[in-house]
């Protein structure tokens, strides 16, 4: 048989089916070719069609774009068409997304673009050896970090989990493209005990001059300039950022960093959270608890000007008046748009009444989720 005579073959194929029936046999001829294919170990090689309630987003994906990159990168879906399929894995019945929650979320709120595709999403599906989820977490990770763009408090709760699930520091710096001095700082964020958990240590090993542990000055907030800009680190140098030691930080004892919520699936920990957000009042009434009561959370975090104050609000609230730890966060994509910007809007409004009560000036919701130096991905 000729191309030409394998071509007219597939289109009859083709000809007078529904839509459904179309796209299922058009994805089993894609995946039969790229299983006959030279570049079959490329995921990419491969594009397939899923309707978009059978993909569904992660509990780990550190990135986040703000309403006007969002915007922006709908605006392009809708002039360019889709240019980069969402890459994800089989989770079940279901695709669970590695990269491209963002052009996913497009392509089901948005409705026109929505109708265009017929409620299907483009999709490229991780090879078996990457669908464990440490694996996913680094894949995931890898694509943020390409193109700049990640959320250092979630990093440091990804590297921690990476850790628990034994990865050590020179494997977890390798997969995620990080050195491995970075690591031990992110995993500083919440919890130091972390970093030591499978160490021994001896006090054999001892370099001359060195101190022994009673000689230790105690640890404190309290220190002098000189002191301060010693310790300042990447993305730290900003000489009004307030520090505090994980140990002061309210938000760590109230759970905010928790892995888990006693009694909610993850499902229904991430609607209580799109819930409560979505419940005017009750957010207030938690944005007031946390800005009076959470003082050193809210210097630590509300002075860091590169970070999204925004999100910490939110989860912050959440955590203060629900319970809920940050990881359930996700449930703020259960919420309309118009839900979502209300929430940015009221957020806001707590942050700008904090900096008021330190005599700051207000700031507007771009400088709110990041400052002007922050780095978009909107892909």
């Amino acid at each position: 048989m000729s191309l030409e005579q394998l071509k007219s073959s597939i289109a009859t194929l083709l000809t007078d089916k529904d839509l459904d029936t179309t796209v299922q046999t058009l994805n089993e001829l894609k995946m039969f070719l790229k299983s006959v294919s030279p570049f079959k170990n490329e995921p990419i090689d491969c594009v397939i069609w899923v309707k978009g309630d059978q993909v569904s987003g992660n509990d780990y994906n550190p990135n986040s774009v703000a309403p006007p990159e969002m915007r922006l990168l709908e605006c392009s879906i809708a002039e360019d068409g889709y240019t980069q399929p969402i890459v994800a894995w089989p989770n079940e019945e279901k695709f669970e997304i590695i990269d491209g929650f963002h052009r996913h979320r497009v392509g089901k709120e948005a409705k026109d673009i929505s109708a265009r595709i017929h409620g299907y999403l483009p999709l490229t599906v991780v090879n078996k050896e990457k669908t464990g989820k440490a694996e996913r977490i680094a894949s995931t990770i890898r694509h943020n970090r390409a193109r700049g763009k990640h959320s250092v408090d979630a990093m440091s709760e990804i590297v921690l989990e990476l850790k628990n699930r034994n990865w050590k520091n020179s494997r977890i710096a390798r997969e995620l493209g990080m050195d491995e001095e970075e690591i031990l700082r992110l995993t500083q964020i919440s919890g130091l005990e972390h970093m030591f958990v499978n160490e021994d240590f001896s006090k054999a090993w001892l370099a001359d001059g060195a101190e022994i542990p009673e000689q230790f000055k105690a640890l404190t907030d309290k220190l002098d300039d000189e002191e301060v800009q010693g310790f300042r680190t990447i993305n730290t140098s900003d000489p009004e950022r307030v520090f505090h030691t994980y140990d002061k930080w309210e938000c760590h004892k109230a759970g905010f960093y928790a892995t888990c919520i006693t009694g909610l699936t993850k499902d229904q920990a991430e609607q209580k959270y799109a819930n409560f957000l979505s419940d005017d009042q009750k957010f207030r009434n938690a944005l007031s608890g946390v800005v009076t009561e959470w003082t050193n959370s809210c210097e630590h975090y509300l002075t860091n000007r590169s970070m999204n104050r925004i999100a910490y609000l939110g989860q912050a609230s959440a955590c203060y008046s629900e319970g809920l730890p940050a990881k359930y966060r996700g449930g703020f994509f259960k919420m309309t748009e118009e839900q979502q910007n209300r929430a940015n809007l009221t957020a806001l409004e707590y942050l700008n009444l904090w900096l008021s009560n330190r005599g700051k000036p207000p700031v507007t919701l771009d400088e709110a989720v990041g400052g002007v130096s922050r780095q978009v991905s909107i892909y």
